[in-house]
C-alpha cells in the first residue's frame, strides 16, 4: 500500500539561502555498462581539480545505475562530487522483490536520488501519489530528492506552469519539514530534442515553481533539464540554480564546459 501524501499544516516555509549555490546534476540513465560507468566515474573524479579552481563554487552530483554505486563510492571518495541513484522504493525493508530502499541507498553513501522522471511515469506507471511517497522516503532517510517535473506536450508557458506545478506540489507534500530538495524542471517534449525549451518559456515556469518551493517548509534549489548544454545556463541565469544534464555529459569536456560557464555567470 502506498502511503498518502499529507500536506504539512505549516507549509509556509522558505527555500533557505537568498542566493543558492549553483548545482549541476548528471543522470546516466541506462546508456553505460558497468565497465564504461567506471571509466566515466574516473574521469569525473579528475574534475575535482576543476571544481576546486572555479571562480564561484558549483556543486556537482552524478546518478549512475544501482550496480555502480559501490564504484561511485570508491572512485569519488575524497572529491567534491556527490553521487546518488536514479530511483528509490517508497517503503522500507520487507517483501519488495527487486526494490531498493532509501535507507539502503544512504548506506552506500549516496546523497541524492532522482524521483518522478517522465520515463518512470510513462513506462512504469508512476503517479503523483507514488512520487510523493518516494520523496517522503528519501527525505526521511536524509537523502536529497531530485524531483523531476514537466509538461508532457509543448504548450504555452501558463499551461505548462499549471501542469508542472501540480506534479511539484504533490511531490513536495511528501517532503519532510526542513528537508533539502532539488526540483528539476524538464519539459518532456524537450528531453532528447535538438535544443532546449525557449528561455522565455523556462523562465515563466521557473517563476511559478519558485513560488511552490516558498510555500513548503523545504530548502530547495531549481534546475533545468531537457537538452541542456553549453549556453543554456547563460540564457536562464537568475531563473534557475543550475542544470540537469544527460548525454552531453557523457563527454567529460562537455561537462567541464558547463561547470565553467555556470561558475562565471
Amino acid at each position: 500500500m502506498i502511503p498518502e501524501a499529507v500536506l504539512p499544516h505549516n507549509a509556509t516555509g522558505t527555500t533557505g539561502r537568498a542566493t543558492p549555490r549553483p548545482v549541476v546534476g548528471v543522470s546516466l540513465k541506462l546508456y553505460f555498462g558497468l565497465a564504461q560507468t567506471r571509466t566515466w566515474l574516473t574521469e569525473v573524479a579528475a574534475l575535482d581539480a576543476v571544481l576546486a579552481g572555479l571562480p564561484r563554487p558549483v556543486d556537482l552530483f552524478v546518478l549512475p545505475s544501482f550496480p555502480a554505486l559501490a564504484d561511485a563510492r570508491q572512485l569519488l571518495a575524497g572529491t567534491g562530487v556527490g553521487y546518488g541513484a536514479q530511483d528509490v522504493h517508497w517503503a522500507g525493508p520487507g517483501a519488495w522483490t527487486g526494490e531498493v530502499s532509501a535507507d539502503m541507498l544512504a548506506e552506500t553513501g549516496a546523497r541524492y536520488v532522482e524521483v518522478g522522471h517522465a520515463e518512470r511515469r510513462r513506462h512504469f506507471g508512476e503517479t503523483d501519489r507514488i512520487v510523493a511517497a518516494k520523496t517522503r522516503a528519501a527525505t526521511a532517510a536524509g537523502l536529497v530528492p531530485v524531483i523531476c517535473a514537466g509538461e508532457r506536450h509543448a504548450a504555452d508557458p501558463a499551461a505548462a506552469a499549471e501542469e508542472t506545478l501540480t506534479q511539484v506540489r504533490a511531490a513536495l507534500a511528501g517532503a519532510a519539514p526542513g528537508s533539502e530538495v532539488i526540483v528539476a524542471y524538464e519539459p518532456v517534449w524537450a528531453i532528447g530534442a535538438g535544443e532546449p525549451a525557449p528561455a522565455r518559456h523556462v523562465r515563466t515556469v521557473a517563476a511559478a515553481l519558485r513560488g511552490a518551493l516558498r510555500d513548503h517548509d523545504v530548502r530547495g534549489r531549481l534546475i533545468y533539464g531537457g537538452t541542456a548544454g553549453p549556453g543554456t545556463y547563460g540564457e536562464l541565469a537568475g531563473a534557475v540554480d543550475g542544470l540537469f544534464l544527460g548525454r552531453l555529459a557523457h563527454d567529460i569536456e562537455g561537462l567541464r564546459t558547463v561547470l565553467e560557464e555556470i561558475s562565471r555567470s
